[in-house]
């Protein structure tokens, strides 16, 4: 079968020639038609995400759309090493399947599932928003970080506060409250901290996390206790590392998490895709993306980073 390839950590995915995935027990061959290119992808093809890095020889991808061999049109994820979803076919579990709604295309369900899913699994499983909270969302014109806008509104939020770097990447977003981190954000994040957040969605880390962290924990430690503060770190696009006060802990509402692989089990990860899939046709989740054949993996892979990439195995 065809396949993007990862025959080196230094390198793009190659298109070519892979093995035929064959079902064992508890196992199931699907069809795929999309398959998105996420950062976790490109992380993992580098060899360089926490989760642990394979051997070159493996087919890129971590999810995917497609049916299975009864027909059914399918969300998978996590398919069994060395087979990727960026193939024409994808050997996955028959516990990591869940459906896809008819009105969704594969190439459209890809892109929600890529781009929602970390920000659905944050808020319904780690933050657990309550109807009329306020969240803000970093890396907010990022496609992670709009969906991040349009779930929480969907979950219940009642306010939320998007940031980005400069004014011109917060342009056409969907939020309450829109913060440029320029010479003046320090008192603009401040003020929204005294007004109330609830919850942080952190896409970025890094000196953003930084800037925020401070003026969520600036001028607290009151006797009366200060409110809850959950701050959720989704990714590191601006940096690993940041320095952090022990007193910011001590003297405020703050509870750092993280969401991901190894925080919320598998199972939860799946279930939340399903929660997400089932109501993305009547909420109108809509990220943008960009769909490519599979002999063009190269391309995306060297592409715009702000595009979501979808790869489709049966598109010429």
């Amino acid at each position: 079968m065809k396949a993007a390839v990862v025959t080196s950590f230094d390198a793009a995915p190659e298109f070519g020639d892979f093995d035929e995935p064959l079902a064992g027990e508890g196992e199931t061959v699907v069809m795929v038609g999309a398959a998105p290119l996420s950062p976790i992808v490109r992380a993992l093809a580098a060899g360089r995400h926490y989760a642990g890095a394979r051997s070159p020889g493996f087919v890129a991808g971590v999810d995917g759309v497609g049916t299975d061999p009864d027909g059914r049109r399918v969300y998978f994820l996590f398919p069994k090493a060395p087979f990727g979803s960026m193939a024409e076919r994808a050997l996955v579990s028959s516990t990591m399947l869940v459906p896809v709604p008819e009105e969704l295309a594969d190439d459209q369900a890809a892109a929600i599932a890529t781009a929602g899913l970390a920000s659905w699994i944050a808020l319904t499983r780690r933050a657990k928003l309550q109807n009329g909270e306020t969240v803000l969302v970093t890396g907010a014109n990022g496609a992670a970080g709009r969906m991040a806008l349009q779930l929480a509104r969907h979950l219940g939020a009642s306010k939320t506060v998007a940031v980005a770097r400069t004014p011109d990447r917060l342009e056409g977003l969907d939020a309450d409250v829109k913060i440029a981190l320029n010479d003046s954000a320090d008192e603009a994040l401040c003020a929204q901290f005294d007004a109330g957040i609830d919850i942080v969605l952190d896409f970025v880390w890094g000196e953003p996390a930084s800037r925020i962290l401070k003026a969520a924990a600036s001028n607290r430690g009151s006797p009366r206790g200060e409110p809850r503060l959950r701050y959720v770190q989704l990714g590191t696009l601006a940096g690993d590392v940041i320095p952090l006060r022990g007193d910011m802990l001590r003297g405020s509402g703050l509870e750092l998490l993280g969401s991901g692989i190894g925080s919320v089990p598998v199972k939860e990860l799946l279930a939340g895709a399903g929660e997400l899939l089932a109501a993305s046709p009547a909420a109108g989740f809509a990220p943008p993306f960009q769909t490519l054949p599979l002999n063009r993996v190269a391309e995306a892979w060297s592409g715009n980073p702000k595009v979501r990439y979808i790869i489709q195995p049966n598109r010429i």
